[in-house]
């Protein structure tokens, strides 16, 4: 790392991606108020909800924006999205939570990496579920019912935080420690009813991000140590995903002319 490694590694996790990450969050959510007060609402647990053509703006995902307007770069930049204050406060509450405990197991860069590819996944699955899911007979009705129908328009952390949860849980089964992979399956098995009770969640996106964070995981493999490459690999993730926030407003300007 031709003595970088350190700075490199500070910049990602010691007052790196985990404050980082919230605080975007946070930033983007007042910001998506603001763009549209009169849009927003608060009804039932979506309190002080932003306007969907706030949260268009500022880079959205679902079927709308990937399929129909071939917005991909979306996948990244609706991770840094909320739909309300309790969406957000849960989103990063596990966010705090897991994102170090897997940067302990990974190492920091293979963290943001792991945390990245499930964000993308996590979008992917529930795009194209909503063309998919529909068609599937008498299976597809089942899906809908249990929230895996996909997004038409849909936002949030919570399937990349899936994709924590399924590094967590690969790493404890490729470590032996059954306690950890234990405690990760049962995070994610009550989080997930907890999806398929509530109405509006996007249950495909969580079942996309734990997919892909728990095959990232294996690829990336918890028993070889961390090497310089992963670090820069991190960082790209952490520009790709602020370029792909610029890149939604900058384009997403053309369908809400003056």
């Amino acid at each position: 790392m031709w003595g970088f490694g350190g700075i490199i590694r500070s910049l990602v996790h010691d007052f790196g991606f985990v404050k980082a990450l919230i605080s975007g969050s946070v930033a983007l959510f007042i910001v998506s108020l603001a763009l549209d007060p009169a849009g927003v609402s608060s009804g039932g647990m979506m309190l002080f909800s932003p306007s969907w053509k706030a949260l268009f703006l500022l880079g959205g995902t679902g079927f709308q924006s990937v399929v129909e307007l071939g917005r991909w770069w979306t996948l990244l930049s609706a991770g840094w999205l909320h739909g309300g204050l309790l969406h957000l406060g849960f989103n990063m509450m596990w966010v705090r939570n897991l994102a170090p405990a897997t940067a302990d197991c990974y190492g920091p860069g293979r963290m943001v990496i792991i945390y990245t590819t499930a964000c993308i996944t996590g979008f992917l699955f529930s795009s194209f579920a909503q063309l998919l899911v529909p068609s599937i007979p008498i299976l597809g009705g089942l899906l809908s019912w249990l929230g895996l129908a996909g997004g038409y328009r849909t936002i949030g952390a919570s399937g990349a935080i899936f994709g924590l949860l399924g590094a967590l849980m690969y790493n404890g089964r490729r470590t032996g420690q059954t306690a950890a992979y234990q405690q990760a399956l049962t995070y994610a098995v009550v989080m997930g009813i907890i999806g398929i009770l509530m109405p509006q969640v996007d249950n495909q996106a969580h079942l996309g991000g734990f997919v892909g964070g728990y095959m990232v995981a294996k690829f990336l493999d918890p028993l070889e140590p961390e090497r310089g490459d992963h670090l820069f690999i991190a960082l790209f993730c952490i520009a790709l995903s602020i370029l792909s926030i610029v890149l939604s407003v900058w384009t997403g300007l053309q369908y809400f002319p003056p």
